[in-house]
């Protein structure tokens, strides 16, 4: 098994910044990639960003590319998602995500996760 935790939501303004992190721990070596997913109140959870363990590809969904950036620290088993210019759409429940098979050709957007966190708010003031 492979617990995430996720941390860094809460109120912001739009325009502004944020981080979020998410730590794993337990099984953390069967995990080989990592990943962000949101839910707006009334929507489907919806597919954010992603990154390989090995080798570092990254993944975008098409309405957050060029304003969020993921990263990772495999040290700390550590997932990021940076999150530039905050505009309203984007509040909603953030989870984190793990895959145990993540071979290329890997496809996030398609393929459901087989861990989750327990998600963390992020609200957006405008």
């Amino acid at each position: 098994q492979v617990q995430l935790v996720e941390s860094g939501g809460g109120l912001v303004q739009a325009g502004d910044s944020l981080r979020l992190s998410c730590v794993a721990s337990g099984r953390t070596f069967s995990s080989n990639a990592m990943g962000w997913f949101r839910q707006a109140p009334g929507k489907e959870r919806e597919f954010v960003a992603a990154i390989r363990w090995s080798g570092g590809s990254t993944y975008y969904a098409d309405s957050v590319k060029g304003r969020f950036t993921i990263s990772r620290d495999n040290a700390e088993n550590t997932v990021y998602l940076q999150i530039h210019i905050l505009k309203p759409e984007d509040a909603a429940v953030y989870y984190c995500a793990a895959w145990v098979v993540a071979g290329l050709p890997f496809l996030p957007l398609y393929t459901v996760p087989d861990y989750w966190g327990q998600g963390t708010q992020v609200t957006v003031s405008s």
